[in-house]
């Protein structure tokens, strides 16, 4: 049986993902910002969603608010740790749409900081290439990934 080609790897299949290499980040879509962000209560303070004298209010409080005002999806309360919201598309709400950069990159969670050494397989990526544009020159350019090959 041969095996099945794939194009590009698939978030919700981590045996399709590549082994990580720098020069991906340059050229993907940001599909690492379409998985579930996991943070803790200081990475909400370096966002600025939270105050430091909130630090030692209740967690369970802390994300109710978070939930009412949409930027929380849900709070373990076991592990102390608050999944992000995503957009519908499952864009992290912090992921520029157009530019697909992050809005908060310098106050970025650490969750972020360290993809991929951490997250479902350390060392990997859903790396998912942007498409190129091939101009009337027949010169090849990278492109966002919004617009469709040109001939």
């Amino acid at each position: 049986m041969k095996p099945t080609l794939i194009a590009a790897a698939e978030l919700d299949r981590i045996e399709t993902w590549q082994k990580y290499s720098s020069y991906m980040c340059g050229g993907c879509v940001s599909s690492c910002c379409t998985l579930p962000v996991e943070v803790k209560i200081k990475d909400l303070i370096r966002i600025g969603i939270v105050d430091e004298f909130e630090q030692g209010d209740n967690p369970k409080n802390i994300a109710k608010r978070l939930q009412k005002d949409g930027i929380v999806e849900r709070f373990n309360q076991k592990s102390g740790i608050f999944t992000l919201q995503r957009m519908s598309n499952n864009d992290c709400l912090y992921l520029d749409r157009k530019s697909r950069l992050c809005t908060i990159y310098d106050k970025r969670p650490d969750t972020c900081r360290n993809h991929p050494k951490i997250g479902p397989r350390p060392g990997y990526c859903a790396y998912k290439p942007k498409e190129v544009v091939r101009e009337s020159t027949g010169t090849l350019n990278s492109n966002s990934g919004r617009v469709p090959l040109k001939f």
